[in-house]
């Protein structure tokens, strides 16, 4: 799928209660009969629940996992053991008992991973406490057996989900990057050793040498380093005086300006800007996701129930300034729904030895 769009070829955008006893008298109270307090649950901004979530899951023996609930504006933490949820209480979260460790589910990832099916993706839910492989189509027959053997295998640490799409990485993300006949999307301006370049997906890079700002236009920069699969993060270094502001196009009018990158938390609210669907909003589902592309297996990602479509490859995911995510790939599109998946940008940028800016 091409789509075209004029943009600037001088600027580029990125793309509980107490009870009290009253007497008039002489009346007497026991400990055993008094009701105890609740625990209170602090009201918390995505930014400090995230703080209090590392804090306390590096703290915890037993790890299994947080979250943050939105609406509700708190943090709630799995746990495993009474000691480990007075600890969780005491600092204001909502304590979760579960069953299994992040640990254990990891290594049911993991061992899930190492067996992966084409059109598979594999994730830690920490709200089920299980790891929840994702089915695309094109899995059937005796792939579906398979799949699902290993699944039941777990022994009720995984379970399988069916997706109507097909899992594909997306080129054909802010604004639109050109370069042999293929389009994908600008993610962040970042510096790389003093000289200004932009962050987009690996799979974008690896498959073309320079870019444009419109189709068939001088080029303006070079693609570099990339890795896909296994990661999907690339970086091109502007070659000219082409103007390379720290911000994401909205497509309204008005942008988003980024002063730096951060991690992504589960249920933290989420923006997608890409130069085929613009912008659309989601939430985080799952960190640390496998995808297995027919192309193969990209590990570490973000996963969303934000859409996108061919041509938002590469393109930004943020929340506020912060830059979260590359887009890579998923299934589905902006008119029946779907997910799409994100190649975190700090890891991008530690690997490639970048910054935004």
């Amino acid at each position: 799928m091409r789509h075209q769009r004029k943009i600037s070829k001088r600027r580029i955008l990125l793309a509980g209660a107490g009870v009290a006893a009253l007497a008039a008298g002489t009346l007497t109270v026991t400990t055993a009969n008094a009701t105890p307090e609740a625990p209170t649950v602090k009201s918390l901004s995505s930014t400090s629940a995230s703080k209090l979530a590392s804090s306390l899951t590096s703290d915890i023996k037993g790890d299994a996992g947080a979250y943050y609930d939105a609406k509700a504006k708190k943090l709630i933490v799995n746990v495993t053991d009474d000691a480990a949820k007075d600890k969780v209480e005491a600092a204001g979260a909502e304590a979760r008992v579960v069953q299994h460790t992040m640990a254990q589910l990891s290594g049911v990832k993991d061992a899930l991973t190492q067996k992966d099916v084409t059109g598979t993706a594999r994730a830690v839910d920490v709200k089920t406490n299980k790891v929840v492989v994702t089915a695309d189509k094109t899995v059937k027959g005796a792939k579906l057996d398979q799949l699902k053997q290993q699944v039941k295998a777990q022994g009720g640490k995984a379970e399988l989900k069916r997706t109507a799409g097909k899992f594909t990485t997306k080129i054909a993300g802010g604004d639109a990057i050109w370069g042999s006949g293929s389009r994908c999307s600008l993610g962040f301006n970042v510096t790389k050793d003093g000289k200004p370049a932009f962050l987009t997906a690996g799979h974008c890079t690896t498959a073309v040498s320079s870019w444009s700002d419109s189709q068939g236009g001088q080029p303006i920069a070079e693609s570099g380093d990339g890795k896909f699969p296994g990661s999907d993060y690339g970086i091109a270094i502007y070659n000219g005086d082409t103007d390379h502001p720290s911000e994401v196009n909205l497509y309204n009018g008005s942008s988003q300006a980024i002063s730096g990158a951060a991690d992504a938390e589960v249920g933290q609210k989420v923006t997608r800007s890409g130069s085929t669907t613009q912008v659309h909003d989601g939430t985080v589902k799952a960190v640390d996701t496998s995808v297995s592309y027919p192309e193969g297996t990209v590990d570490g990602l973000i996963q969303t129930d934000v859409c996108a479509e061919p041509g938002d490859s590469g393109g930004s995911l943020f929340a506020g300034d912060k830059a979260l995510g590359l887009t890579s790939g998923g299934s589905g599109d902006c008119s029946s729904g779907g997910e799409t998946y994100f190649q975190p940008v700090p890891a991008a940028l530690e690997a490639l030895g970048a910054e935004i800016g």
